[in-house]
């Protein structure tokens, strides 16, 4: 089994990739939109994957036990999909932003921060945690990528204290780290994309989506 994805062209030579992962019951055109809001100028080559897991609506990354709880045998095949769709792209590491939105956005932690992992540039993690279950390890050693991370506050599928504790984490290892919440469910503040976008323009402007925020 290998993923499929949705490619938006940069506008000439890209100096990268942008990859965004979808949520739940959705599929790979899910945030095909967001390319041109987080790179209005197309520097970077968009692609979004559409998740392994078919269901009688869209597909999914995982199955969850409970909130912030994957079910192992889903979650673990989906990151080994999707690392070898990764490593199958020929980019460097440090060339690449990685985000998703809720199942998208948890994957996206799992494939930056999972141990035997090359790093990517940065991560963008919308409505989404850092997972815990056996057979994934965590790794917050440094180096560790830029880190943009948004959540609802009255998000009643992914409670934001599990966005809250992806901060604490992710504070104390060092981590360059862009934080947010709004007062929304489980959804996107639209405020939360442009400002992201200019955080992501600025790390171009530093040489790369590895120089931070």
């Amino acid at each position: 089994m290998s993923l499929t994805a949705f490619e938006r062209p940069a506008a000439g030579e890209a100096e990268g990739a942008l990859i965004l992962l979808h949520g739940r019951g959705a599929g790979e055109m899910q945030l095909a939109g967001l390319f041109d809001v987080l790179d209005p100028e197309r520097r970077l080559l968009g692609l979004a994957p559409r998740a392994p897991h078919e269901q009688v609506r869209g597909s999914r990354w995982y199955a969850a036990e409970r909130a912030g709880v994957p079910e192992r045998e889903s979650f673990l095949s989906s990151c080994e999909l999707a690392s070898e769709w990764l490593d199958g792209l020929g980019l460097a590491p440090e060339r690449i932003v990685l985000g998703g939105f809720s199942q998208g956005a948890t994957i996206s932690y799992a494939l930056g921060l999972g141990a035997g992992r090359e790093r990517p540039g940065a991560v963008i993690a919308i409505s989404g945690y850092i997972p815990e279950l056996a057979g994934w390890d965590l790794d917050l050693r440094s180096p560790l990528p830029s880190f943009a991370v948004g959540h609802g506050v009255y998000d009643e599928v992914i409670p934001v204290e599990l966005a809250r504790a992806a901060r604490v984490k992710l504070q104390a290892a060092g981590a360059e780290l862009l934080y947010r919440e709004w007062p929304l469910g489980h959804a996107v503040d639209p405020s939360f994309l442009e400002e992201t976008a200019a955080w992501l323009r600025r790390s171009l402007r530093r040489g790369g989506a590895s120089a931070g925020a």
